[in-house]
């Protein structure tokens, strides 16, 4: 997604706007006329992150203040170092209890439930079959593994037969059972550093981490952060195709953006000459193989954005769209299609189109 920071609002025929429902003019409050652009950036969770904000005490050290959230998540649920808390329970024994920090514990639960949601498109305990497609800590592939392996890693998968013991904070693990948070542990983390900030006096700000994103309050010259969609890219092989005629313009005022495509990360097999996505399906434990191309989802929480984003896309384009219009998630979903690609769009996106 590109971030449109200075540029003024262009308005061509191509364009459309999206607003916010919390963007009225009650809820709109001008920066103070003392703030100063304050514009960072760094690298985590193997991305890179940057932060624009306004402040009023540039002397602050913001930049360590956003290093340590950052720093805190990865160390409570990157399944890539063995000393998280997210490890310790991936390598616990069957039937213990391991009892979780809170943010941990939040986005397990959270993870948990959007796993039921979906009937499983997405599931946090798949971390088996991430690990055997190459898209996890183990090294990657170079070509698909066979029907045996599929098969084994997902006797390691079900979100079903995770306990969990709320009041305590606890989950158990049932044996041999591993989680991974990827698709939902970037999207809180872009949650994190916002509250941080508002907590700390900074109440207008834009956060992005590897393309997720969560704007709150407004720019220096008084607009809302506005954020320009990010649109598949068109096969180069694909000559006469078209692109989404039409450019999506978002203003995040306490709102999140998040984005899950089939080709961000991918290998082809030499072998078979077949292109294999990381977004896996673990009803099936191959990845997901259908028309849809990417899904954005719109919403006030990143990291909810950031995990119905995956399990939209693992969906498809019919049942992605059934599922959006029940929970009622503002959704794009683009299609590939012979001559380019084509979009649809939920109910509750249609209704922020300005």
């Amino acid at each position: 997604m590109q971030v449109v920071s200075s540029a003024p609002l262009n308005r061509p025929e191509a364009l459309r706007i999206l607003l916010p429902h919390t963007l009225t003019e009650a809820s709109v409050q001008a920066p103070p006329a003392a703030a100063q652009l304050l514009t960072l950036a760094g690298e985590t969770m193997g991305t890179t992150w940057s932060v624009q904000c306004l402040v009023t005490d540039a002397r602050n050290d913001w930049r360590a203040a956003i290093e340590a959230e950052l720093d805190d998540v990865v160390l409570q649920m990157s399944n890539w170092r063995a000393d998280s808390d997210i490890s310790r329970f991936n390598q616990a024994a069957a039937g213990e209890w391991v009892t979780l920090p809170v943010a941990c514990f939040q986005v397990v639960a959270t993870a948990l439930h959007i796993a039921r949601l979906s009937g499983g498109a997405y599931d946090p305990t798949a971390a088996a079959l991430v690990n055997l497609w190459g898209f996890g800590p183990a090294p990657r592939r170079e070509h698909a593994p066979s029907a045996d392996q599929v098969v084994r890693a997902r006797q390691h998968c079900g979100y079903q037969k995770i306990e969990v013991d709320a009041p305590m904070r606890r989950i158990r693990q049932p044996g041999d059972m591993a989680l991974d948070l990827c698709a939902i542990a970037k999207g809180y983390a872009v949650d994190a550093v916002s509250a941080m900030l508002a907590a700390n006096g900074c109440m207008h700000h834009l956060v992005e981490i590897g393309g997720e994103l969560r704007g709150m309050g407004l720019r220096p010259d008084q607009l809302p952060w506005w954020v320009d969609l990010e649109a598949p890219p068109l096969d180069d092989a694909a000559r006469g195709q078209t692109a989404l005629p039409v450019q999506d313009r978002v203003g995040l005022h306490g709102l999140a953006i998040a984005t899950s495509g089939d080709y961000r990360r991918f290998f082809i097999d030499s072998a078979q000459r077949q292109r294999y996505a990381h977004t896996l399906d673990p009803r099936t434990g191959y990845p997901a193989s259908h028309a849809l191309a990417s899904v954005t989802v719109l919403h006030e929480q990143c990291m909810l954005a950031d995990a119905w984003s995956t399990a939209l896309t693992v969906l498809g384009p019919q049942a992605g769209m059934e599922m959006a219009r029940r929970h009622q998630l503002a959704a794009r979903f683009v299609v590939r299609s012979a001559d380019g690609f084509r979009e649809t769009l939920s109910p509750a996106y249609l209704e922020m189109l300005e």
